[in-house]
């Protein structure tokens, strides 16, 4: 249910506006209201999403009153004016309705009301976080910003590990368990000293991977699931 009020100076206007709301059943009306001053107050009582809002009135202008708000519902403008529908547009209005207006013309607009009011929420609900595509890896005095993409390979030694990237070689102190479970899905472990970015994988061997010119031998522990990924990614 979206809840809308109607703005008009013209009380014959808003009885067309109540009318062909009553119709609708996802409009809900709160109020009517014959000045854009007399509506500021309800703004700030009410939750109201959607004003259907004459131009030409006394006091302050439809166009100035939404100037006024720092945030404003969605807007349809009805008006007999036709001149002020670019800047109607240009204030991000819904629609434009110019009178005397059908109920087939109200109907279009405020469809395109409640796909913009209802629809942007459920999406940005359903988005997912945006992928971590870096991690910080602390190396001697300095903490070092790598990304996954320039990974080729990760080689453990004892308590260290060297990420050899396209770039450098950083060396850090940690494990390569603590390693393997900060890394994303691209990353593989070979072998108990060896994890590889699979995406930089040029050549797959019955007992070894290679990385360009780097071979890098597949542990007999760790090669059940790295055939299994292989052929996944087939």
């Amino acid at each position: 249910m979206i809840n809308c009020i109607a703005i008009d100076d013209e009380p014959l206007a808003l009885d067309v506006l109540e009318d062909f709301i009553s119709q609708v059943p996802f409009l809900k009306l709160v109020k009517t209201c014959q000045s854009a001053v007399e509506a500021i107050e309800l703004l700030h009582q009410e939750n109201v999403q959607l004003i259907f809002l004459d131009i030409q009135m006394p006091q302050i202008s439809g166009v100035q009153f939404l100037k006024s708000l720092d945030k404003a519902p969605k807007v349809i403008f009805t008006t007999a004016y036709s001149d002020y529908a670019l800047e109607g547009f240009n204030l991000d209005a819904v629609d434009y309705l110019l009178k005397p207006f059908t109920f087939e013309r109200f109907l279009k607009a405020v469809n395109k009301a409640y796909q913009q009011i209802n629809i942007p929420a459920a999406s940005v609900a359903e988005a997912p976080p945006p992928v971590k595509d870096y991690m910080f890896v602390k190396s001697g005095y300095d903490i070092v910003k790598v990304r996954y993409e320039q990974i080729r390979y990760i080689e453990g030694l004892k308590d260290y590990v060297k990420i050899h990237t396209d770039e450098k070689i950083v060396v850090s102190l940690m494990s390569m368990k603590t390693l393997a479970d900060e890394l994303p899905e691209r990353f593989v472990r070979v072998h108990r000293s060896f994890i590889v970015n699979f995406e930089r994988i040029t050549l797959v061997q019955k007992r070894k991977v290679f990385i360009q010119e780097v071979e890098i031998p597949i542990g007999e522990v760790y090669r059940e699931a790295f055939l299994e990924k292989l052929k996944q990614e087939r």
